[in-house]
Order: C-alpha cells, then structure tokens, then sequence
C-alpha cells in the first residue's frame, strides 16, 4: 500500500483531502470568488479539527503578507503623485511609431520595472495609454496588448517584490524551516528568463498574434461608427413631449433607430411611429455617441436610470446634462466586489454618480435592458460621469478605468519624492541597511507624511481579495505537513521517479505547476506544492531551495488563459482577443521555460 494512502486514511488526512477536493472544485469553477474559497478551506480545516484555529490564521500575520501590503500602498502613491509620468510618456509617444518598438520598449523598460512595482497598477496605468497610442497610428491593440501583460508577469521575478506568489512562496518556505527569500534570491535565475521571454516576445509577436483591426475595438469607437443600445428618458422641457416618433423626425434628424418604448408598466415594440410621446417616456435607441451627446446638450432626452424606482425617474428627468460629464471605459477586474449583482441591484448610478450606457463581453455589445445585465469578470463598462466622480474611480479596487484623465489632474510637485521613496525600499535592503518589511512600512509612512499618498486612499489602495486569498491559502500547507500528506506523497512520488536524473525531477516539478496555476491559481499553486517539493528534494539528497524555485518559477508565470493572471484578463478584452489567441501564443513560451527554469537551477546550484 502506498505511502499516501495509508496517510489519507487516517482522519485528519481523510477531511484534508476532502477539504482540498472541495475548494480545487470551487477554485475551477468559479462558484465562489477565489477569496471567499480560501477562507472556508480554512474555516473546514479547523471545524475538521486538522488544525488549531491559531494554526488556520498564522498566514495572516505573516512577514510576507504585512509587505504585499504595504507595497500596495507605495505602488499607489508612486502613480498617484505622477511618479512615473516618464514612463507613460514614452509609451504613448508618436515617436514610437511601430508594433515593433512598442514591444521593444514593453519588454525593456516595463518588463524590469514589474520586477519591482505589483504588475496589475503597471497595466492598469498604461492601458489607456497603450490604446490611445494604438488609435492614433491605426495600429490594431490585438499587436500590442498582450505583449504588455506578458512583460509584465515575466519581469515579476526579477526580485522578490515583483509578484504576491513570490512573498506567498518566501513565507512558505520560511515556516518549513528552509529561510526567507530576499530580495534578490532569485534574480540569477529571473534575469534569464525575462531574457528569454522578451526575445520570445519580441520576434514572435508580429507574426502570432492576431490583427483584430481598430474596428469596433472599444466601446467608444462602437459609438463613433456603429452605433450602440442605450436606454434614454423623455425630461419635462423635451421638444418631443406631445409629438408622435412621425411628427417629430427624431430618427431622420439624428439618424438613430427607436427599438421599445416603455411607459410605467407598458412596454411598446415596433411599430411606434405613431406612438405620441410623454414626459418620463424610456425608449430604447441605438445610435452613435455624437448624435446621443447632441440629443443631450439640446435637452431632447436624457440618460435613464437603472432603477426603477418614481422618485428616481422624476429626478433624472428634471437635470440638465453636465458640461463637466465625461464618456469613459472602465474594467470590472478579477476581485471585484461587484462581480455577479446585476446594474440594478448594485443602485449603479447612486452608488458610483455614474450612467452606465453599454457593457461589453468579450466581442459583444449587450442589447438587452441594462437594468438587468449580470455583470462578470473582464466586462468592459462604458460610463457617463462626472470628472470628480471619474477620478474617485481611479481610487477604486472594483473598477479599473481604461481611460487617459492625465489632462484633467492637476500637476503635482511630489513625484520625484515618491520615486525616492520608492527608490529606497529597494535601496535599504540591497544593501542590508534595513530588512525589507521595516523598509515598506516606513515607505508607507513616508508616502502619507509627504501627502503622496492621502490616508483614505491608503485603505482603497490594498487589494484585500489578494489578502484575504493568500492569508487563507497558508492553511492548506500547515495541514499538509502536519497530516504527513506532503511527506507520504512525496515517498510515492520517489518511488514513481527512481533513476530519474534531478534535471527530469524539476522537469516534471515544473509542468506540474504550470498545470495547477492555470487551472488554479499561483497562490493555491504555491502552498500545495511547495511542501510537497521540498521533501522530494529531501529524499533524493538536492537542496530544498531549489526545487522551492522550480514551483515560484512556474506559479509566477501564466500564459495561456486569460483567467490564469490578473493581467492577461485585463487585456483580454480591449485586445478583443479570444482564448485560442492566448493559448496558440503563450504555449511555445510556457513549453521553452518548462525546460529552461529547470536547466538554469541545476546549474545555479550546482545539482
């Protein structure tokens, strides 16, 4: 009988594994969101009595954890205070007038800066920019967008700050006795692989990735050209009160199509020519954004409200349209607390003093009744707003703006004191003046002390979905140890393995990892394997640290789902990709460094 079954009988190792079983169920099909997931594995864990309630928590209080945090913070006042104005500068410069030295730049000057700064604000920051730039040279973003999610996850591991898996794997390691990483553990190893991506990158993105055109890539230019379904309201000073869709030439003066038309209870489909029109009247029109901003500013119709609700129809009919108003894009991210409620339920336009006028899926412009749409993850949301209201979404862990609002900010004179401060959280511990987490929390500090950073947008700045994941993902390592699971599969694994050469080993480590991120996610990835690894390495006499590299490595770095990474999910789809695109164009780099991780850690430490 193998030595993981007779671990898996016993009790605790039986309610591990169910335990295990149940959350790799909900992470795969998303039932739960990923956070939520790990907090009831923990929750089990403990009810099952596999663990201590302090053991269950430990990860919440851990070195790692407490520095994501903090990073968090110092990334945002970094970009909020103008901190890397430079950069944006020269990505959306006309200067750069081909794909291919757009890419040059994303895997040269980008890729490095992840290394250092969380790679989810980096893209957040320059998609806007990326797509303006793309517009202005008719350039497809399908050429250039992914190519910036893939510099940015192959930079993460440059250093220790460049990804939450590595400070997850640094804490894991830690408490199975092996030490914490520093700063620059892993950069012998980071370096060539970020060599290689980028050459990957560089010579193979012209040719595999797709050319999706500028046609109808975002929202914005679905309006300016096609036309898109938007729910408007006749106020009480409209033209058109008391005449007939006929009598009042609406559709050939502004050329746009009036499909429904609702009044209280009643609805009304074509025909409506003759259908007299009435104040708080809601139709349903297609048009372009010049003919829905002209319909505006003449007070002919105005927005309508997603909630049904009188007072709220009376209200919206009665205001005139804001001359401070922008149109703007946002995305809903991985994490988003607002993920699955529908524009209804959420009071949209009270909560964020926001319009909502289309929603994109993937390729499609949703016609239905906004009212009603469920909203999901990678949905691209077109927004009317005010600017003070735009800005505070820039604030906002629930939407990421796809918009440029740089010539709406003021300037700020702070940014060459948050790059400093920036500067020094690397400075400090490179040099061994500070330890990192001291070194982070005093930038922190230092960030709302010099007003880079304002204390309320410090809380907004933490993505605690990441948090609560990865404090709750700890569990799952502590009860594979302390069941003696990691240790009996490890001795099976041996056995299955034996005559193996260690370069095969971390072979097989790798893939395996690469597997469990993209059908997982890096975090699970992490404390599932890494107890695992090490005592293979322990049993075939090779540095544990090692083989902890191999999962880090692996775990960092997804390529061929949208869903396998934050970023490849926010280029998804203002790139208009599809999931083939990402898998026909990350497989050939996801193979070459299943190979080449293992090769380069046998020889950085000599096995």
């Amino acid at each position: 009988m193998s030595a993981f079954l007779t671990a898996a009988s016993e009790p605790a190792g039986l309610a591990t594994l169910l335990v295990f079983a149940v959350a790799i169920v909900l992470f795969i099909t998303g039932w739960l969101a990923p956070e939520v997931t790990g907090l009831l594995a923990a929750a089990l864990l403990v009810t099952f009595k596999v663990l201590t309630p302090d053991q269950a928590v430990q990860g919440f209080g851990s070195p790692a954890l407490i520095t994501l945090m903090g990073l968090f913070a110092v990334s945002a006042g970094l970009f909020r205070s103008g901190g890397l104005d430079r950069l944006r500068a020269l990505i959306g410069s006309d200067a750069v007038r081909s794909p291919k030295r757009m890419i040059a730049i994303l895997v040269g000057v980008v890729g490095p800066l992840s290394g250092f700064i969380p790679n989810t604000p980096i893209v957040a920051t320059l998609l806007p920019v990326l797509e303006g730039w793309c517009h202005r040279r008719g350039i497809s973003p399908s050429k250039v967008l992914l190519p910036l999610s893939y510099a940015t996850v192959l930079g993460g591991t440059i250093s220790l700050l460049g990804t939450s898996t590595n400070l997850l794997a640094s804490d894991v390691s830690q408490r199975l006795g092996y030490g914490s990483l520093e700063l620059f553990s892993i950069t012998a190893i980071g370096l060539p692989i970020w060599l290689i991506g980028s050459a990957y990158i560089f010579f193979f993105s012209g040719r595999m990735l797709p050319d999706r055109g500028l046609e109808g890539e975002d929202l914005l230019g679905n309006m300016a050209r096609e036309g898109y379904f938007t729910d408007v309201l006749i106020p009480a000073e409209s033209e058109l009160i008391g005449k007939s869709l006929h009598n009042s030439r609406l559709q050939r003066r502004f050329d746009v199509d009036v499909l429904e038309l609702h009044r209280g209870s009643e609805s009304f489909t074509a025909p409506l020519a003759d259908q007299v029109l009435q104040a708080g009247d809601r139709l349903m029109l297609r048009c372009n954004r010049d003919n829905l901003l002209r319909l505006q500013q003449e007070h002919t119709v105005s927005l309508a409200p997603i909630s049904d609700l009188e007072d709220d129809v009376q209200e919206l009919a009665g205001d005139a349209t804001s001359s401070r108003q922008r149109v703007v894009e946002v995305l809903l991210p991985d994490g988003s607390s607002i993920v699955g409620s529908s524009v209804r339920d959420l009071r949209f336009r009270q909560r964020y003093n926001a319009t909502l006028l289309a929603v994109r899926r993937g390729n499609q412009v949703l016609r239905e009744l906004l009212g009603r749409v469920q909203l999901q993850i990678g949905d691209v949301l077109l927004l009317q707003a005010p600017l003070d209201a735009i800005r505070g979404m820039q604030a906002n862990n629930d939407l990421v703006l796809l918009d440029e609002l740089e010539k709406d900010l003021p300037t700020t004179n702070r940014k060459w004191v948050a790059v400093l401060i920036s500067a020094l959280v690397i400075l400090l511990p490179m040099f061994k003046l500070l330890a990192l987490l001291p070194a982070v929390l005093l930038a922190v500090v230092a960030m709302v002390a010099t007003g880079c950073l304002r204390p309320g947008e410090l809380q907004r700045s933490i993505r605690w979905d990441v948090i609560l994941l990865l404090g709750s993902l700890s569990s799952f390592s502590v009860a594979m140890q302390s069941t003696g699971l990691a240790e009996a599969l490890a001795v099976d694994l041996l056995r299955s393995m034996q005559g193996w050469s260690p370069y095969l080993v971390l072979v097989a480590l790798t893939v395996l990892s690469q597997l469990f991120t993209e059908a997982l996610s890096n975090g699970a990835t992490v404390v599932l394997l890494i107890p695992i690894a090490t005592e293979v390495a322990k049993g075939l006499d090779l540095p544990p640290m090692a083989f902890i590299f191999a999962v880090l490595f692996a775990a960092s770095q997804s390529f061929l789902t949208p869903i396998g990474y934050q970023t490849n999910l926010m280029v998804f789809g203002p790139g208009r990709y599809r999931f083939l695109d990402m898998a026909r164009f990350g497989l050939p780099l996801t193979v070459s460094l299943a190979f080449a991780v293992p090769w380069l850690i046998c020889r950085y430490f000599g096995i």
